[in-house]
């Protein structure tokens, strides 16, 4: 048999009676998860197209933009998945109590960290971008400029969001998040159209809507997660005050949680660099591919959250052997739903693409780094995705962070700008680089688990 058999064939059957999720419970948590991520990418797609006719250099430069915004957003998810960890554990255990502080302290820290992120960009946001993009087109800085100032508003709201988003789905209440989301992106959508055809604003008319959509999303959230008769419930005293020992539990997860996030943006930061000497064209296609990239990866995106809330829970729990018997099993519904789903946005692609007020080479490259992104997507990043949050929900955090530092930060930097730069592949090198990236971190996932290392790693 071989590792990958072994990996997706559990070692024996769960008895029905140590089954914490049935088949109804899981699909309850998937369906809606998977439809916000569609959702959240459908308006992603939509958001493009609208501002492609605003023209190629706005395109690119929000593209630039959102790798360094993309690296805050990414910060605040750490800590709320960090704390989503902690706070499925305390479900598991039945500790209602600190579940209710955990859930709280997540806001807190959450709020603090955005405020200071937020003022921060406010500040130095214009100078960082002029440092990192120096050989950029002026109109290009221009929009970058326009665009992060206005999204930098948006950090403290976007923080909170993710905070309440993240204990709903420890939870298992998704369908609430998918409602919200439903809102929220409606909004978005409909400011963006008015931004952009109505009002001619530009970067300008994406950044508004969406920052003004994050404090919807936020204060909807924020309200739910005060409502009685929850697992877990935040109370305003413990959100406004810091408790030192939940705090540690908390970011004892989050703190390597965010390293190994914010170092992948970083990575990208810089690989953002070099793609901004490639020229207008590539840029804009490595800006629209990644909106595609990211609807074909939503899929793993909303089984990242189930092995968190699962495995989570059953740690908490003491069943290390549901724990166990979960992660081949959430691990084979990942290869089937990923592989699927891939399937539908390749085939999808094509049809897209005319929507988009972009050059013919632009959408030449656009096909060509799609194809590379949804193959590996299908059968190779379910192991070193969401496998890689079942690990995190165990515990075993220092492992799978070391192991991105090591495939994302190392890796995949050095083969872009080897496959990218020096063998001339451009944007392609840079999808080339990515799966790879993945293959390798699949490789030592799937080894951990194996071993067995990542049991008696219980967070609380």
């Amino acid at each position: 048999m071989s590792l990958l058999q072994k990996m997706i064939t559990p070692k024996s059957v769960l008895p029905v009676e140590r089954q914490r999720f049935t088949d109804s419970m899981l699909k309850a948590m998937i369906v809606p998860m998977v439809i916000e991520n569609l959702l959240q990418m459908v308006v992603g797609l939509a958001d493009t197209m609208m501002v492609s006719y605003a023209g190629e250099a706005v395109v690119a430069g929000v593209g630039l933009d959102t790798m360094i915004y993309t690296i805050f957003i990414f910060l605040f998810t750490a800590i709320s998945a960090g704390g989503s960890v902690v706070v499925a554990q305390y479900i598991g255990s039945k500790n209602t109590e600190d579940g209710n502080l955990s859930a709280s302290q997540i806001f807190h820290l959450s709020g603090v960290v955005s405020l200071i992120c937020m003022v921060l960009m406010l500040f130095f946001g214009s100078g960082l971008l002029a440092l990192m993009y120096p050989s950029t087109e002026a109109a290009t800085m221009e929009a970058c400029k326009t665009y992060m100032w206005i999204v930098s508003l948006s950090f403290p709201a976007n923080a909170l969001y993710n905070a309440g988003a993240a204990i709903h789905r420890t939870m298992g209440k998704t369908s609430v998040t998918m409602k919200v989301s439903l809102v929220t992106n409606f909004v978005n959508v409909v400011g963006n159209a008015i931004g952009i055809f109505v009002l001619h604003a530009g970067a300008a008319g994406v950044a508004w809507p969406t920052t003004i959509s994050w404090y919807v999303a936020a204060i909807i959230m924020t309200t739910l997660c005060f409502k009685d008769g929850q697992a877990v419930q935040i109370n305003l005293k413990q959100m406004l005050r810091l408790d030192v020992p939940m705090a540690k539990r908390i970011l004892g997860v989050a703190i390597p949680n965010s390293i190994e996030n914010t170092l992948f943006q970083a990575a990208k930061v810089v690989l953002g660099v070099l793609i901004a000497t490639f020229g207008t064209s590539q840029i804009a296609a490595n800006s629209t591919g990644q909106t595609f990239w990211s609807l074909a990866a939503c899929m793993g995106s909303a089984m990242n959250m189930v092995f968190i809330t699962v495995i989570g829970q059953c740690v908490g729990a003491g069943d290390e052997e549901a724990a166990e018997w979960y992660m081949h099993k959430l691990t084979r519904l990942s290869l089937v739903l990923a592989t699927v789903w891939n399937i539908i946005v390749m085939a999808l692609t094509p049809v897209l693409l005319p929507l988009y007020d972009l050059s013919s080479e632009t959408k030449h490259l656009i096909l060509i780094i799609v194809a590379i992104h949804n193959l590996f997507s299908a059968t190779v990043q379910p192991f070193s995705g969401p496998l890689s949050a079942g690990l995190r929900a165990a515990g075993d955090v220092k492992f799978t962070m070391w192991a991105s530092i090591f495939c994302t930060v190392v890796c995949r930097t050095i083969l872009s700008f080897i496959l990218a730069k020096w063998l001339g592949l451009g944007v392609i090198g840079i999808a080339l680089a990515m799966v790879l990236d993945w293959c390798i971190k699949a490789a030592m996932d799937v080894w951990r688990f194996r071993s067995g290392k990542w049991k008696n790693r219980k967070v609380i």
